[in-house]
């Protein structure tokens, strides 16, 4: 068995690689979604087991976008736009650039972002998330709401399924 330098995440969302999800878009558009955590981080475990192991959300993030865990520390270099992302030593650990990029140099973690099928910036959201609140912001963004309404307005129309019966 091959050694990769990326973890396998254990879990009902599909997780790809950030070039897994580049090479997908290739031949299917759809937006990147990208989890961007740390090994250390408290709030990023407690999202992958309330919000991303919840069956709705991983239902949503598997058929609507290309799902990438991205670890702001890798050591690894990302090619992307035919730029080389390296990790940046700092302190006692150090940080990833394309991490940065995403972030918009505000590492804070977790903090999830959402690309567009062109790879431009949807939107960064910082914070842990619950799964009935992520949902809805993903739906929004995953099935193109984003392009032609406003947030406030399709908050009104949107039907939850985490709503009692």
């Amino acid at each position: 068995m091959a050694l990769t330098a990326f973890k396998t995440v254990e879990g009902p969302v599909q997780w790809l690689t950030f070039e897994e999800a580049i090479e997908k878009s290739k031949t299917e558009k759809r937006p990147i979604f990208i989890d961007v955590y740390t090994d250390w981080c408290g709030w990023c475990k407690v999202m992958d087991k309330n919000t991303f192991s919840e069956p709705q959300v991983a239902k949503l993030l598997n058929e609507k976008f290309y799902a990438v865990k991205f670890d702001a520390e890798q050591r690894e270099d990302v090619v992307f736009s035919g730029t080389t992302f390296k990790f940046v030593p700092s302190g006692s650990k150090g940080y990833h650039q394309l991490a940065a990029a995403l972030l918009n140099n505000q590492m804070s973690y977790p903090t999830v972002v959402f690309l567009a099928e062109d790879f431009s910036m949807i939107q960064p959201l910082p914070g842990y998330r619950k799964a009935d609140e992520f949902h809805k912001i993903a739906q929004f963004i995953g099935e193109g709401h984003y392009k032609n309404i406003k947030w406030n307005e399709w908050e009104t129309k949107y039907k939850s399924p985490y709503a009692s019966k």
